[in-house]
């Protein structure tokens, strides 16, 4: 969009482009227009109210306009990201925010958009090939709700730093300064997922940046508190909907 709000008729899409270092973050905002969070290169994370989503280069996050998010780079990124006029694609009516495969020919159209030569006839082609080429996947939010309750947040803090931390609610107790008893009740009031539910979708979290940066799969899974390349495998699909190669499409033999 021009800076004046105006939408740059009689263009469909927008590309923006965003070098974002290590750090850099957008505070919560929200576009008159729908968005494609993208990340040509590094990881983007980006957050709503339904949820946080870590982004490597082979998705994408369709926004619709009016969402309030947040978006900031997870190491070093560059965001490349088509804004869609709403009008021009009333057959998309993903009402939340939905994760999308950014497959070869979507990222090759959205650098090809970026492009300041193209006709509008040419340019036209393109933004509809685009809109055709959008598909879901069925990945789920990883986002972890934090307990305030300063009992509870006693644990949620130490496996934050280190989430292969295995000591089961009896064992946390003395620290706590609560029995199991409280603690797990804590977990499923303040967070709305038991405990064992909880510190596994944190150890998802932990473990994505992890596989971004290439790590061999059996050393994520040992760091994340796994004692198998297969029981992380397997709880990653189900807690994120997708195996970590279709996240991380990758050539990599290690990666299931």
């Amino acid at each position: 969009m021009s800076r004046n709000g105006q939408w740059p008729a009689p263009t469909a899409i927008f590309i923006g482009h965003f070098t974002m270092p290590r750090g850099t973050a957008f505070p919560q905002h929200w576009h008159a227009a729908h968005q494609l969070a993208w990340s040509a290169k590094g990881l983007l994370r980006v957050t709503t109210e339904q949820g946080s989503w870590l982004l490597p280069p082979s998705l994408a996050l369709w926004i619709p306009a009016g969402v309030p998010h947040t978006t900031e780079s997870a190491g070093d990124a560059v965001m490349r990201s088509p804004y869609v006029n709403p009008e021009s694609c009333p057959q998309l009516d993903w009402r939340e925010p939905t994760v999308l495969e950014a497959g070869p020919l979507l990222r090759s159209l959205i650098d090809h958009l970026v492009r300041t030569d193209l006709t509008q006839e040419a340019r036209s082609r393109a933004e509809a090939v685009l809109l055709d080429v959008l598909h879901p996947v069925p990945v789920t939010s990883v986002a972890v709700t934090v307990p305030r309750d300063p009992r509870a947040r006693v644990i949620a803090d130490a496996l934050t730093a280190d989430p292969a931390d295995s000591r089961s609610l009896d064992s946390w107790g003395t620290r706590a300064g609560a029995s199991a008893r409280t603690l797990a009740r804590l977990f499923v009031s303040e967070t709305g997922l038991a405990f064992g539910q909880w510190r596994e979708r944190l150890r998802m979290r932990a473990a994505m940046p992890l596989l971004a940066e290439g790590l061999p799969i059996e050393s994520v899974a040992r760091r994340v508190g796994y004692a198998s390349a297969s029981s992380f495998v397997a709880a990653f699909r189900r807690i994120v909907g997708v195996t970590p190669r279709q996240y991380f499409p990758v050539e990599r033999k290690d990666l299931p």
